[in-house]
């Protein structure tokens, strides 16, 4: 039995009747409340420091990347008022480099964000579609729809007609699929090659898709990761292969994406800042879990081996480190 057919009865049989699995339960992010918050005073801290002589990147750090995101809106609101200024506006003044992605990242909203990381992945000479398929691969059904009204606040365009323009074939097919965040088994089932693929991939939720993924594994000695890399090739499967490790352990796939952002030659700082960014109020302390098991090493180590400076202390800092 070939791949597809293999694929496509495995779905059918192993879905019927499915309700799903139970999710984990606790928070899994690194990024706690603080108890003792005060949006004034934590402005009044950001504006001194902001003014300081050679920028105070030590309270930066303490007040920005300690907060969770809901306080750090706070933090935004209160600084306007005492000032009548932006606060990533003075922020992006006064820093610079990876360490200000970092900073203006944060005080961005978790839709915001992801609609900034699409738009760039798009913007610059040749789309990022490894950015794209990370990010829609990787969102549920809620973040996908936050995400689409922010990128629609904020560029004034449907993000499904700018992917349009940006990507085609069957990728674009796979992207704006995963835009629809339909995930209800069967709806507009199509039939070509890889549009069955499509249709399965980016119409189940994660719970069923492990469910397939676990049964088909009866079915095939080498698991369908390893049977959908001998189907497919470049961003396509890029794409398809993000869907599959994402429903079956996304802080694994996370994980394994953080590690390639800092092997080699130079790192990454666009992946390692998004992912662990985005992360830090999710599953970062789950990712961080699954890095040790998976390299052997903790995140941190391997951060503090390939950054350094104000950028290192922030991405501890937001890795939990006191």
């Amino acid at each position: 039995m070939d791949f597809l057919k293999k694929f496509t009865q495995v779905q059918d049989d192993s879905t019927m009747g499915f309700k799903g699995t139970p999710a984990e339960t606790g928070y899994l992010g690194t990024v706690k409340a603080d108890p003792n918050f005060n949006a004034q005073t934590d402005a009044a801290r950001l504006k001194k420091a902001i003014e300081t002589k050679g920028v105070d990147e030590a309270t930066i750090v303490e007040v920005i990347a300690k907060k969770t995101n809901a306080q750090r809106q706070k933090i935004k609101e209160a600084y306007q008022q005492s000032t009548g200024k932006p606060l990533a506006e003075a922020l992006k003044k006064a820093l610079k480099s990876d360490f200000e992605e970092v900073v203006l990242a944060l005080l961005m909203t978790p839709p915001e964000y992801d609609a900034f990381e699409m738009k760039r992945a798009m913007k610059k000479l040749g789309t990022n579609e490894d950015v794209l398929s990370e990010i829609l691969g990787t969102r549920t059904k809620n973040e996908i729809e936050a995400l689409k009204r922010s990128f629609k606040e904020v560029n004034g365009q449907l993000l499904e007609e700018e992917i349009k323009s940006e990507v085609k074939g069957d990728l674009e097919t796979t992207l704006v699929a995963l835009c629809k965040a339909l995930f209800e088994a069967g709806e507009n089932r199509i039939g070509t090659v890889c549009s069955v693929l499509i249709d399965i991939l980016t119409t189940r939720s994660e719970a069923q898709l492990c469910k397939i993924f676990k049964y088909y594994g009866e079915l095939s000695k080498d698991g369908v990761a390893k049977d959908l890399e001998g189907e497919l090739s470049g961003n396509m499967e890029d794409c398809l292969m993000t869907l599959v490790k994402a429903a079956w352990n996304k802080p694994a796939y996370f994980a394994e994406k953080l590690h390639l952002a800092m092997k080699g030659m130079g790192t990454n700082t666009d992946t390692l800042t998004r992912i662990i960014v985005g992360r830090s109020e999710i599953d970062l302390l789950k990712i961080i879990q699954e890095y040790k098991k998976m390299y052997g090493k903790t995140l941190q180590e391997q951060i503090l081996k390939e950054t350094n400076g104000d950028y290192e202390k922030i991405m501890m800092a937001i890795c939990g480190a006191p």
